[in-house]
């Protein structure tokens, strides 16, 4: 009895042993990124359900400010401390990265064909071979309304250019409420949330965006310079002091029922349903004339990437391969309503103004912003004079003209367009 108890307590032991060896050999991943509004989601729900399905990888979410994230980012990939995974910001900052060798190719990835080449454009090299990073979400821009003043004043979303302004018309005569509520203080609203907003609808989206790359186009051209005296066209309609209106400043006129439409993006949901105590509604740019194809910004905003030189290369695809899926798309896009996933599955949205939103998307053609490719590498910025026309134009202190010549000339003092 001794001898068979001895036994049973040694395969006891060797069990537990072995069981201990198994949990000090599970891998921790960490995640660095600039979304630290995140962390609850991630903690809540992404991790659980990703733990969950896969045993053995632990997932730590690592958010640090959004302003510092990049400098601090490219700090912890030279010294050789950066997460096995890290958050990739569009375009040329993560490209920067991968140029150093510092993100590794995941066009071998399981999943990644759940992602169409446009939707790879943030994250992939300059002649679309290498994808670097897994696109995770977008943001869509559009009208965010008050549904309350709308029925009061008897008004129903515009479809048309002319139906938009005769709109306004009608609110600015009842004399209560602002009709448009955007300033100009901070510039980039009203290039990002203003020129960006209804542009696609003039320059047709990705080609009049690609056209600029190629040296086809020219942004004194007639659909950039339009979309600028569309944009000229909304002065009469702001608040009073909108020069001075900060992004706050209009979050805040808005939830407050102090103003009728929002030029919005469509990350601003959260909040404003948080906030308002009115129901919302939302209507994307009215296009020139009934009949027209519509198109809307689409904007990539995020994806995830492989530290070139972590520690778990196994678990870190493994967990990319996973953000590739329809049960990450579902989680994500559902957790954090206003911004969508940029794969190929359909997800059934349960907040009502996001999916409102992204049914845009399966009408009408998309468009990135237009110099977040290739167009504000070099120095004058192109985007940031981008900013300051659109501003400007709001103003009144420059027209649609001068806006265009401004920053084309912006643009031709480095950019010289391939074969060109």
């Amino acid at each position: 009895m001794t001898t068979i108890l001895s036994r049973v307590l040694m395969t006891g032991a060797a069990f537990v042993a072995l069981a201990g060896a198994a949990r000090a050999e599970d891998v921790t991943l960490t995640i660095d990124s600039w979304r630290n509004d995140d962390l609850k989601i991630w903690q809540d729900k992404i991790i659980p359900a990703f733990e969950s399905t896969h045993p053995g990888i632990k997932l730590n979410f690592a958010p640090s400010a959004p302003t510092e994230y990049n400098a601090a980012l490219n700090a912890k990939m030279e010294g050789g401390v950066a997460g096995d995974i890290v958050a990739c910001r569009a375009f040329d900052a993560s490209l920067a990265l991968f140029q150093k060798g510092h993100l590794a190719p995941v066009n071998d990835l399981k999943g990644i064909d759940n992602f169409t080449a446009d939707a790879r454009t943030a994250w992939s090299t300059d002649d679309g071979k290498t994808t670097f990073c897994v696109p995770v979400g977008s943001v869509i821009g559009g009208f965010i309304y008050n549904k309350k003043i709308f029925e009061e004043l008897g008004l129903t979303p515009p479809k048309t250019q002319a139906e938009f302004f005769a709109l306004l018309d009608k609110i600015k005569a009842g004399g209560e409420y602002a009709g448009l509520d955007i300033g100009t203080a901070d510039q980039w609203e009203a290039a990002t949330m203003g020129f960006q907003t209804i542009g696609p609808n003039h320059w047709k989206g990705e080609p009049g965006r690609k056209g600029l790359i190629a040296g086809t186009a020219k942004f004194t051209d007639a659909p950039y310079v339009g979309a600028w005296a569309e944009l000229a066209k909304w002065k009469p309609y702001l608040p009073d002091g909108y020069q001075a209106q900060s992004y706050p400043d209009s979050q805040n006129l808005f939830t407050l029922g102090r103003t009728a439409i929002y030029p919005a993006g469509s990350w601003e949901i959260p909040l404003f349903e948080a906030q308002a105590d009115f129901p919302l509604g939302a209507f994307p740019p009215p296009v020139a004339k009934e009949g027209d194809p519509c198109f809307i910004s689409s904007h990539t905003d995020i994806g995830f990437g492989m530290n070139a030189q972590g520690k778990h290369p196994e678990a870190a695809r493994a967990f990319l391969e996973w953000v590739t899926s329809a049960e990450f798309a579902t989680i994500y896009t559902n957790a954090l309503p206003g911004y969508f996933t940029l794969s190929t599955h359909k997800v059934e949205l349960k907040d009502p103004l996001a999916a409102e939103f992204q049914g845009w998307k399966d009408k009408c053609g998309s468009n990135i912003r237009l110099a977040h490719q290739i167009l504000s590498r070099g120095k004058p910025n192109v985007d940031q004079a981008i900013w300051n026309v659109s501003a400007q134009v709001l103003n009144g202190t420059l027209t649609a003209e001068q806006a265009g010549a401004k920053v084309q000339e912006t643009l031709d003092a480095w950019y010289k367009p391939p074969g060109k």
